[in-house]
């Protein structure tokens, strides 16, 4: 018989208690606690940590000389074999601690000053409480609020994929309403309650919808044209119509029916087995990554084989039979439960039962999905809501509150626990509505900051001080690209005017979105959307055809003011207005003046400044 480290620690620490050797029947460590716990501390201190487990008979042991220890981050703090740590450096960060397939940490914080002022910070709501909280406790100073002009392009781009239109941004910049930041965040989610304002709502959908078809991967490769069209109508009209998201899920989770006309029935074309079920649902929803239970104790979590398999029995019953509704070639397919089906685990052969996460059996004679489906989306799983609002926090703020933002698990907790407990309350009183949701994080102070760095705060990665650079993705920039230049793009087989956000599929074979990263949904994870820049894209931009063609296009924006015979200033104004959803400053006026005076075409002349601007990083990035 072979031993492992699991094995050996649980030996070792009966042993060391003096008790008997643990048979079948022994009890079990069912948790271990670490102190402290938590922390306030400076560098070059040192903690010893202390290691307790309990077992599933209620008896507590030390266990500290038998445990596994590791720093989650060594710039904060170090942590030795025995559990003594050391801090190092400055910031929040835990030391991991493990035994016996059980996890825990115990979180370090170092303040980066004593005490700081918070000059002129105002509370919008509870994000901004519990933000200075988090200043306060870590000696951080944000960042001031930014420009009107950064907040509108910033909204526009987060609320609904595209850069404003130079009428939207005068009306903005001119109005002196105190709130009008709020009142265009209510705008542009169609929460005014005025029809003229709320007049975003099909772009709002294309863009929600963009979203979260790259997560489900809806596209025509699995799917085929008509099942991938079904499911994208049924994604657009969800977010078209507000849909709460625990309905959302709850349909999605539970669907059966032709994939020709029930949209979410997709989803188990796209996951066809029941391993492949559970890990999508898991680490969509909620924000639990199950891979590595498929084959072995997950390492930083509580999850083994047993765990997983018997969340998989839940899709234990879900099959497909062909149809010839559509044809004997229409290649269509109908979702149905059956009545038998069961998971067996790998190594043991045992049938398991459908069991849900940290919970226990239940079933359901109609449809095993039910229980899944009502557990998963109820007000009581906080970790269906933490997914949700840690999702959105990364869409908005540039990061989540856990990174990365599906793996939320008790061994990488949240850079601000209380503020992750009262987004997820937020979200559950709203009746699970994402359009508030995102107004409560898009109205805060803190989504308002400067996206420039200050020197107390330029260090910080985790804390939002300041505003957290967002390259656009690649069908908002080529959008962006059009808006600014007066263009727009031809896609095969969709008419002229279909915006690059508003693309079914993934199968379109567009060079400047495939350089750009639009991603080909082959994966349920965030990271298959590369947020990193790359040499290809900037010799794209500076080099390509794409952008000179748009730009110096006959019926584009440069050609349009030049043939009205529009004063050479009204035209910079105009065309930093388009590209930058802002005024050109006094200098810029000036400079372009120069530039318009000394060159010789002066077709040319704005071609080759509207071509700049789109290559400044204040166009590429929301900032």
């Amino acid at each position: 018989m072979k031993i492992g480290s699991t094995e050996y620690a649980t030996l070792a620490a009966w042993i060391a208690s003096g008790a008997p050797g643990p048979g079948p029947s022994d009890p079990t460590v069912t948790k271990i606690v670490v102190t402290p716990s938590r922390r306030i501390t400076v560098p070059q201190a040192e903690q010893q940590l202390r290691v307790e487990a309990i077992y599933s008979d209620g008896v507590r042991r030390d266990v500290t000389a038998l445990a596994k220890f590791d720093s989650m981050d060594e710039g904060v703090l170090s942590v030795t074999p025995q559990g003594l740590v050391t801090t190092n450096g400055q910031g929040q960060a835990s030391a991991l601690v493990r035994f016996d397939g059980q996890a825990a940490i115990s979180t370090f914080v170092l303040p980066y000053s004593a005490k700081v002022p918070l000059a002129g910070w105002t509370n919008q709501n509870f994000i901004d409480e519990l933000a200075a909280a988090k200043f306060r406790e870590l000696g951080i100073e944000p960042s001031g609020l930014c420009s009107d002009a950064a907040f509108l392009r910033r909204a526009f781009v987060d609320a609904i994929g595209q850069i404003p239109s130079i009428e939207e941004t005068r009306s903005f910049l001119a109005s002196k309403d105190p709130a009008k930041r709020q009142h265009l965040v209510d705008g542009l989610l169609g929460l005014s309650g005025d029809p003229k304002l709320d007049a975003y709502n099909d772009a709002y959908a294309a863009w929600w919808t963009l979203k979260w078809s790259d997560l489900i991967r809806n596209q025509s490769n699995d799917l085929g044209e008509q099942g991938m069209w079904a499911f994208h109508n049924w994604l657009s009209e969800s977010f078209r119509s507000n849909k709460p998201f625990d309905r959302f899920v709850r349909e999605l989770v539970t669907a059966k029916g032709s994939i020709y006309t029930v949209g979410p029935a997709n989803f188990y074309r796209i996951n066809t087995n029941p391993a492949d079920c559970a890990e999508a649902t898991a680490q969509l929803f909620l924000g639990v990554r199950l891979q590595c239970a498929r084959c072995h104790h997950h390492p930083f979590e509580k999850y083994g084989q047993e765990d997983y398999y018997s969340f998989a029995a839940y899709f234990a019953r879900v099959g497909a039979k062909p149809s010839q509704e559509f044809g004997l070639f229409g290649r269509e397919s109908v979702v149905i439960v059956r009545r038998s089906g069961e998971v067996v685990h790998p190594r043991t052969g045992a049938v398991l039962k459908p069991k849900l996460l940290d919970g226990p059996p239940a079933d359901d004679p109609r449809d095993r999905r039910i229980v899944l489906a009502n557990w998963l989306t109820s007000s009581s799983n906080a970790y269906f809501a933490k997914s949700v609002v840690n999702r959105y926090v990364s869409y908005l703020l540039g990061h989540g509150l856990v990174e990365p933002v599906d793996d939320l698990r008790a061994t990488n907790p949240p850079t601000n626990p209380e503020l992750m407990d009262a987004l997820a309350k937020h979200f559950v009183a709203s009746g699970f509505d994402l359009k508030q949701l995102l107004r409560v994080i898009m109205t805060s102070r803190l989504y308002q900051l400067d996206s420039q760095p200050s020197p107390g705060n330029a260090s910080d990665r985790k804390f939002f001080s300041h505003f957290a650079v967002k390259r656009l993705a690649a069908e908002a920039l080529l959008d962006a690209v059009d808006e600014a230049a007066g263009t727009r793009t031809k896609f095969t087989s969709l008419p002229l005017g279909t915006r690059a956000v508003e693309l079914p599929d993934a199968e379109y074979k567009n060079y400047f979105l495939k350089t750009f990263g639009k991603p080909v949904r082959a994966s349920v994870c965030e990271c298959e959307r590369s947020a990193d820049e790359s040499l290809a894209q900037a010799l794209h931009t500076l080099n390509g055809d794409i952008v000179t063609d748009k730009i110096a296009d006959s019926k584009a924006r440069v050609a349009r003011l030049l043939a009205a015979k529009t004063p050479a200033d009204r035209i910079v104004e105009e065309l930093y207005l388009a590209t930058l959803s802002r005024f050109p400053t006094p200098a810029e006026r000036e400079n372009a003046a120069h530039f318009v005076k000394e060159s010789q075409s002066r077709a040319e002349c704005y071609q080759d400044l509207q071509w700049a601007l789109i290559n400044s990083k204040e166009f590429l990035f929301v900032h």
